[in-house]
Formats: C-alpha cells, structure tokens, sequence
C-alpha cells in the first residue's frame, strides 16, 4: 500500500502543514496509508493526537523519508537532498523561479509534481487549484491587516462627535487575491476601488460593486497567457501604467497591490515617487514582497517600515501562514484532489498525455521532463556560455 508522508514546513516563519487529520481520512478512502513527523502540524494548531486518532501513524523526520513513497509539502523542504531515488515529491516547488533544485531533483531520481503549474483554464483541475485557494486567504488577510495599520476607521461613521469619512482603498490586481481583497475591504465599510491591465478583469472589479480605476492608456486585451496565469507586460506597457498609477495613487489611503508574474519578478505599481506623494497616515501592502522584488518600491518581505513622508510599507508575501489553520485546510483539499488524479487505483501511476499531469510533473526518470521548466534551464545555459 502507498505511504504518504507529511514533513514539517522548514521555512522560517511558515506555519502551515501540508495535510490535514481531515486529509488524512480522505486519502485514507483512496487506499492510501499516511505518516507524519512529530509536530508537523503544531502551528497550525493541528495535534499528532488528531493525526493519530485520523488513522495516521507519527515518527522523526528520518522516519517519515524512510517510510514514504510519496512526500508532501508547501515549499521545498531545507533537507530535500534526503529524498531517495524513486520516491515523489508533491508541493508548490516554484521550479520556474528556481530551475536549479529541478535538476538536482532529476539527478536524484525523485519524482517531482509543482502543483503552481497547475493549468487553471481546465474545469477539471480547479479542485486542485492551490494557488488560487492560498491567493483566497492572502487577499481576505491583506484587507485585514492593512484596516489594522491603518490610523481610522474603513466604514464611515456617524457619531455625536461628527461624521467619519469612510476610508479610501485601492486593490492593484484583480486576479484571485485581488478580488477577495476588494470583497474583504468592502464588507468592512471602506470605499473600494480596482485596477487590473486586462479587460476581463475589468469585468470582475465591476461585478463586485468596487469602482474601477480606468487608466485609458494602459488597457490590454492581451495581458492574460492562455493557461490563466498574468503574463509580463512590454517594456511600453509597463511605463504607461507605472506614469499612471503614479498619478492616482496618492489620493487613496489604503493601496494593495497583488500582481505577480509566475517565474517573474513582480512588476513594480508604486514606485518611489507614489509613495512619497502620499499622504501621512496611509498604508501599503505589498502581496507580492519576496526574494525577488515586490509591486512597492522598498517594502521589504515580512516587514512593516514607515517611510519618511508617515506611509506605512507592508511587505506581506506569506500572509497564508499567518492564517495556518484555513490555509492548511484549503491546500491539504487541493493536494488531495491531485493525488487522487496520480493515485486512481491507490499507487502513483503517472501519465505525462494527460493535461495536467503533463504541467505539473517537474521531474521524472533521472530527467527534467516539463518543457516550460526545460526551456528556462537551457535558456540559462546558453546565457552562462
């Protein structure tokens, strides 16, 4: 029978946990045996007695790598180099913005599967769809903190001390994040407004009764990739929009920005001069900070600074794993929904014709077998040489 083993989140800050005791009950129903390290699911406030009681087994770390045919995680384990010759890795392993540990995987044998790659287009796939299920979390979260930093109230309020104007908001990107982001600072009273280059996102920020930013000369029907995900905009595209945003942002109090370009650095919406033509008091929340940049000038990943002009910079990157429980659970269903597509008969049984399994299978065989992860590395091959 096929052990799936649950490892430990290894990245600092990331209390998340792969698979939930409710995960381990569904994969049992598949056939499908579970261990768990010790501890693994402490901060999300999942207990090994919860695992336990769900019918999974618990050890040591060597334990679970020893035991397991199929391991799952969020990001890259700090110790993926354990992994054995034959065995599967399944979890958001960004190998578009680091082509390198694809190859050391390849090299080891492990069979690796990306669920970020994941087609988003396909009906079929959207149960599995962990993207879009953490961006949930991280755009209701974004609205959350920035009304906690924020200096005043988001609803406009009526006292016997006067009359409160409600807050002004900006979301930047209306994709998955975006949207709940729009949904979430709605519901908390402040008057919302939405930009986003593509034309069918337009759409949705209408939809939700937010105003739309209209930025007559950064409009795109071509800013989508077929499979869903944003593409880059041309050098003259993002020179429009960066000369418009810049006008327009500093007359809201509240920005949030969302846009991410898969394998990409985040393209840069506020840029110095929109921060510092703010006004005291406003708050910016960048869901974009990381490693490789954010849509803020200076925001720094998991930080929170004050600029010089009084604007407060939230570089909030990982907002998932400050809502552990939630996001576990939405991304434990997700895996699932995949392991079920590579374990139909209770084993992994891989078939690289199929539309998804085609994306989101990394490594295979002692080879890197995705074309789009194949292509990066020979591109950057022929850059060295």
């Amino acid at each position: 029978m096929t052990m799936v083993g649950v490892l430990e989140e290894t990245g600092d800050g990331e209390r998340r946990v792969a698979l939930t005791p409710d995960g381990v009950q569904r994969l049992h129903r598949l056939g499908v045996e579970v261990t768990v390290q010790t501890g693994a699911g402490r901060r999300a406030w999942f207990g090994d007695e919860e695992y336990v009681a769900a019918g999974a087994a618990t050890g040591s770390r060597e334990q679970v790598y020893a035991a397991s045919d199929v391991l799952v995680c969020l990001d890259p384990p700090a110790d993926v180099g354990e992994a054995r010759d034959g065995q599967v890795l399944v979890g958001l392993l960004s190998p578009l913005t680091d082509p390198g540990l694809a190859q050391r995987l390849a090299v080891a044998g492990v069979t690796s599967v990306s669920l970020d790659l994941l087609p988003r287009t396909l009906s079929r796939a959207q149960a599995m769809d962990a993207l879009t299920s953490q961006a949930n979390v991280a755009g209701y979260q974004a609205a959350i903190v920035a009304a906690e930093a924020y200096g005043g109230y988001f609803p406009m309020l009526m006292t016997a001390a006067g009359t409160t104007r409600p807050a002004q908001v900006v979301v930047l990107g209306a994709g998955v994040a975006g949207l709940q982001a729009i949904a979430t600072a709605r519901r908390l009273g402040a008057l919302v407004t939405a930009y986003d280059v593509r034309d069918a996102a337009r759409a949705d920020i209408a939809s939700t009764g937010a105003t739309v930013l209209d930025l007559a000369d950064t409009r795109q029907d071509r800013a989508a990739e077929d499979d869903g995900y944003a593409r880059e905009l041309a050098a003259d595209e993002a020179e429009a929009q960066q000369r418009a945003l810049t006008a327009a942002i500093p007359r809201f109090d509240v920005v949030i920005t969302t846009a991410q370009v898969p394998g990409k650095p985040p393209p840069v919406l506020v840029p110095a001069d929109a921060l510092t033509a703010m006004r005291p008091g406003s708050v910016v929340v960048d869901l974009a900070a990381g490693p490789y940049g954010g849509n803020v000038a200076g925001s720094v990943p998991d930080r929170r600074t004050v600029t010089g002009e009084g604007v407060t910079v939230i570089g909030a990157g990982r907002l998932p794993s400050t809502m552990p429980q939630a996001a576990s659970t939405a991304y434990a269903r997700n895996l699932i929904a995949l392991l079920a597509a590579l374990m139909p008969q209770g084993a992994v049984t891989l078939d690289l014709g199929d539309e998804i399994q085609a994306a989101v299978v990394v490594t295979h065989g002692g080879k890197v077998v995705n074309p789009r992860v194949r292509e990066l590395i020979d591109e950057r091959k022929e850059i060295r040489s």
